[in-house]
């Protein structure tokens, strides 16, 4: 069986030219790369059951993309995520972070 992050991680190895992304918090010991991605799952709930046993669960995902040269022009996860099976849902901007980059989470979510 294929775990939710396993199917994040696939999406996400589509985006080109190569974006870099992490689970949680990226992290490196040089400089930051201009744009870059982290990942990281919000919630996992049961939305149906069938003879005492979960049958569906949706999990929603949250992807941010950070961008020193602003929001404008980002990489294309909502494709890469769509067609990867997940559904878009809200996204909403970030606060700049210290490091210079600009932020927009999106969420999606995989039943």
């Amino acid at each position: 069986m294929t775990t939710i992050f396993e199917r994040v991680t696939t999406a996400l190895n589509t985006l080109s030219p190569a974006i870099p992304f992490a689970l949680g918090v990226y992290k490196t010991t040089s400089a930051l790369p201009a744009t870059f991605i982290a990942y990281q799952l919000i919630d996992g709930t049961p939305e149906q059951h069938a003879d005492n046993a979960e049958t569906e669960r949706a999990y929603l995902v949250q992807v941010s993309i950070y961008a020193r040269a602003g929001l404008v022009s980002l990489p294309d996860v909502d494709t890469a995520m769509l067609a990867a099976g997940f559904q878009k849902g809200p996204e909403r901007q970030l606060p700049e972070a210290d490091t210079g980059h600009f932020g927009l989470a999106k969420d999606y979510v995989y039943l």
